[in-house]
């Protein structure tokens, strides 16, 4: 646990969805070799993919077909990936270790928190509704709820706006450059997620947030007020 000092007066956590708030590698893993053996290429381990899957569909096809988005069979193997995800979309998709006891007394506390991700609203929706979080969450916003997503900050400034909360008041987690770069654009105090998917090649301590937590428990230090330290 990288702990430095907690947040100041924090009134709402935001959390990036895959890899932050929920372990989906081995559900999204699955569904690529799902397709991957559909089409009579060899599966990929999952060891390989967990890194990549906070970079997107984009990314795991890349990595699985070695093809780009101007490759004529992309657009196609991409939806076909995303409905293979879609009917296997919480079948090992669970919590991350210690993120219930997280999340469990920032509610105690008194502060709110939600979901700011680059995941389609199709998806990110089921999705919690198996899981039960859809109801606990203050606000959801998805990759397609506005025009423009992370590393933009509107999706952030439209949650703050939701729940009226004050973007300088406010933490965003999350595993990857974007959810740092987008919430500092949007004035709020960023951490890093060590334990979610970041590629192998990337220091995350380099990428200029406010600290790094290395379980789901060790945000809690964070939040917390000085007095209480």
């Amino acid at each position: 646990m990288r702990v430095t000092a907690p947040l100041p007066d924090i009134s709402t956590v935001w959390f990036d969805l895959d890899g932050t708030l929920l372990d989906t590698a081995r559900d999204l893993a699955g569904a690529l070799n799902l397709l991957l053996v559909e089409e009579g290429r060899p599966a990929v381990a999952f060891d390989l993919l967990r890194p990549i899957v906070s970079l997107g569909a984009s990314a795991m096809l890349r990595l699985g077909f070695g093809c780009d988005s101007d490759d004529p069979d992309f657009e196609r193997r991409r939806q076909r990936f995303l409905d293979l995800y879609r009917e296997n979309i919480a079948t090992h998709t669970e919590l991350f270790p210690d993120m219930q006891v997280a999340l469990n007394e920032i509610e105690e506390t008194g502060l709110g928190w939600g979901i700011v991700t680059n995941k389609p609203g199709w998806l990110t929706t089921p999705l919690l509704q198996a899981l039960g979080l859809d109801a606990r969450a203050l606000c959801v916003v998805s990759g397609d709820t506005l025009e423009r997503r992370k590393p933009d900050p509107d999706q952030l400034l439209y949650a703050c706006e939701r729940t009226r909360a004050a973007p300088d008041r406010c933490v965003y987690v999350g595993d990857a450059r974007k959810d740092v770069e987008a919430g500092q654009r949007a004035g709020m105090r960023t951490l890093v997620a060590l334990f979610g998917y970041i590629p192998r090649d990337e220091d995350p301590l380099t990428w200029g947030a406010d600290g790094a937590i290395e379980t789901p428990a060790d945000l809690l230090p964070w939040l917390r007020p000085r007095a209480r330290q």
